[in-house]
């Protein structure tokens, strides 16, 4: 899991809340261009990515999100991680759903300021079965965020994420931007108790650490969300917590120490109904239920 590491969140509050953690000093971890995929177009366009939209949590990284049929008035929706629950981790087969909520959350503009706080209604959605995500619904609309803050959502993608396609991984927590490709995909995860289905594997730019949960996994071509950033292995263990291991459809376990993913957000889309009521008995929805 990407929470905040203890050594880092020290290293922070002596530094003093405006300071650049520690860890931001390795050069691979910032900002850096991971070269183009092979099959990729010379001429691809990129869209510029920066913090607008992301959120930062009490212990993890969010952003303020959208699928492409929300409306300007609809309650606005944040994303994150389900291991970063106020409530606690869900257990296997466990799902939070319409559960109160009052937890806040920092807006972010593009530079990574903070502008304002948003402020939660309810838990929409959160599990970690089958995949790693939080859906907080908000008190304000999309509208109002917009009018306030002059910050509009970031788009959730409707489709699979792209083999070798360039992605940037945007933490409001640290306010730091990875930048890798999508490496490949993992039939299944295992992190301790719990199973992922179709995870995202980033190549080894993208060197994400503890507080970097949640992180929204931007396509820089279509500038949408294709995933929420959720663990990485740490110590070269296999299958336990903060080591995740990769297991194929015939069951071969395989370890990748350093290595980090994600969780799909396509799937999101179809369970969100007018209004962005999470629906998990709309057509297409695939989300487990409680």
């Amino acid at each position: 899991m990407k929470k905040p590491l203890a050594g880092a969140l020290l290293a922070l509050l002596l530094a003093g809340a405006t300071a650049v953690p520690a860890a931001a000093s390795a050069p691979r971890e910032t900002v850096a261009q991971a070269p183009a995929p092979a099959s990729a177009p010379q001429a691809q366009a990129v869209t510029a990515v920066d913090f607008a939209g992301t959120v930062a949590l009490s212990n993890c990284s969010g952003s303020v999100v959208r699928t492409p049929s929300s409306l300007p008035s609809d309650p606005a929706l944040v994303l994150s991680n389900g291991h970063c629950l106020e409530t606690g981790m869900p257990g296997p087969g466990q799902v939070v759903k319409d559960r109160r909520s009052s937890r806040s959350f920092t807006l972010l503009n593009s530079a990574g300021t903070g502008v304002g706080t948003l402020r939660a209604s309810k838990i929409a959605y959160g599990t970690m079965t089958d995949t790693d995500i939080s859906i907080y619904q908000l008190t304000k609309t999309y509208a109002q965020i917009q009018s306030t803050y002059g910050i509009s959502a970031l788009t959730l993608n409707d489709a699979h994420p792209v083999q070798g396609s360039s992605i940037k991984v945007v933490s409001g927590y640290w306010k730091r931007i990875y930048s890798c490709n999508v490496d490949g995909f993992v039939y299944r995860m295992k992190e301790g108790d719990w199973t992922w289905k179709d995870s995202v594997r980033y190549t080894s730019a993208c060197n994400t650490i503890g507080g970097t949960s949640g992180s929204p996994v931007i396509d820089t071509t279509t500038g949408k969300v294709v995933a929420v950033n959720n663990t990485g292995n740490e110590s070269g263990e296999s299958c336990t917590v903060n080591n995740p291991c990769e297991i194929d459809e015939s069951g071969a376990v395989t370890v990748r120490q350093g290595i980090n993913y994600a969780q799909e957000t396509y799937t999101i889309v179809p369970c969100v109904g007018p209004g962005n009521v999470i629906d998990l008995n709309r057509p297409g929805c695939t989300l487990p239920k409680p």
